[in-house]
């Protein structure tokens, strides 16, 4: 498992922001999808999926056949608004590939199941 990069206060503040504020800072919201990526890491540590939010961050997760070259074969990309949704419970996984939203390739690139990522005890407010 890599090390907490991000601590709790910080990440839960900046996943706020980014929810709630229209205009929240490009900094505001690389530190909301870096700290969900992290939490998604922590939740489902593996290789076999690579989820990249261009330009903030990429994990790989889930257990299983360890990537090692070349383009990983199930790859989920999106963008920022869209992780941070997806991540804190705002959206639903097929409601985000019916939409396109999500690019997801390979057999096992999917997250339903790990999202949202973040503690029932974290209240975003509406």
């Amino acid at each position: 498992m890599a090390r907490r990069g991000i601590d709790d206060a910080s990440g839960f503040e900046a996943v706020r922001s980014a929810l709630h504020e229209a205009d929240a800072s490009r900094d505001t919201l690389a530190t909301a999808v870096r700290y969900l990526l992290q939490l998604l890491e922590e939740k489902a540590p593996g290789h076999t999926v690579e989820v990249r939010v261009p330009p903030f961050g990429a994990v790989q997760v889930v257990e299983g056949p360890r990537h090692t070259r070349g383009t990983p074969p199930n790859v989920i990309e999106m963008d920022a608004p869209t992780w941070v949704a997806l991540a804190a419970g705002r959206l639903r996984w097929a409601e985000a590939v019916d939409a396109a939203r999500v690019s997801a390739s390979g057999t096992r690139a999917t997250l339903e199941g790990l999202i949202p990522v973040l503690p029932h005890s974290f209240d975003l407010g509406e």
